[in-house]
């Protein structure tokens, strides 16, 4: 895969408070990732061997996030900065631009084709291209191979040793990807439906044959009208679901209503566009889509 790299020369902002923003052989180069599950992705391939600083932590809605003086400082000094792309993360291109960052930039969904969004979800405009690819674990192996590019790209005078550690976190994707699959072909066809609060999940449903319904009129802060929510009841109960899911970042007080007035349970959390805490059930991407499968599955199912 050919990775895009992309440099951008601007006024710098002021002296770094982070320490290493080149790569010298003493010191490890910092990593910035704009949000959670791309900074778990770096954390998997490259370990303590770089300073990793994720801007949009765990439980912070990278949509709407706003970067502090903290964060333009941690891209100045960085070595890469590692982002999804798509639209995910509108404030980055600005970031970039005001710290005058000069290092190379690896966007995880380089060399993928996206899904392109029917409605205007999450502010990315109908018609724009649905940035959550990594839901298809096959398309996270993707994003694997192309921050092992970047690192190797930042660090040529180790790149081997990122690409074949890029590799090995793939391989283990694949595995992943193999356990999601077995997981859900115990599930009926028929019964493969997933009411949830963010529509985030597209990639999953195209790659795993499953449907995911997420009524219109939810978001993760808005409060729709009594006479939304009405009509948010009825396409609940037309969907003849059992069970409904809060996502991480979601809407939670409107979803409970909804579940209550549909007469349907509301059987857990989802994760969509952030981790958890470390002493969280998703403190990984790993472990975010087996919290994932653990949740939908018996859901489905009926149990």
């Amino acid at each position: 895969m050919t990775l895009r790299l992309i440099r951008r020369a601007v006024l710098p902002l002021g002296a770094a408070l982070l320490a290493a923003p080149a790569l010298h052989a003493q010191t490890r180069p910092v990593v910035v990732a704009s949000f959670s599950i791309l900074g778990d992705m770096v954390r998997q391939i490259a370990g303590d061997q770089v300073a990793l600083r994720v801007l949009a932590g765990p439980g912070v809605d990278a949509h709407v996030f706003q970067p502090r003086p903290s964060e333009a400082e941690a891209i100045r000094g960085a070595a890469l900065v590692v982002r999804n792309g798509f639209g995910f993360e509108p404030w980055l291109d600005r970031l970039l631009r005001s710290t005058g960052y000069r290092g190379p930039v690896a966007t995880a969904t380089q060399g993928i084709t996206p899904r392109i969004e029917a409605g205007d979800r999450h502010g990315h405009g109908k018609g724009a291209p649905d940035p959550h690819c990594w839901q298809d674990v096959r398309l996270a192996q993707s994003y694997a191979r192309t921050i092992g590019e970047g690192l190797a790209e930042a660090d040529p005078g180790r790149a081997a040793e990122w690409r074949k550690a890029a590799a090995d976190y793939a391989t283990r994707l694949a595995g992943l990807d193999a356990w999601v699959r077995e997981r859900i072909a115990t599930v009926p066809p028929e019964r493969r439906l997933v009411i949830t609060t963010h529509d985030a999940f597209a990639y999953f449903g195209a790659a795993y044959g499953v449907r995911f319904l997420a009524p219109q009129g939810i978001a993760p802060e808005g409060q729709p009208s009594a006479a939304r929510v009405a009509a948010l009841i009825r396409q609940i109960r037309e969907a003849k679901a059992s069970a409904v899911f809060i996502e991480g970042i979601g809407n939670q007080a409107v979803m409970e209503r909804l579940a209550q007035d549909a007469g349907v349970s509301i059987r857990g959390r989802l994760f969509a566009d952030t981790l958890s805490p470390p002493d969280g059930p998703a403190p990984t991407y790993e472990a975010m889509m087996r919290h994932n499968i653990d949740a939908m599955v018996p859901a489905m199912r009926g149990g």
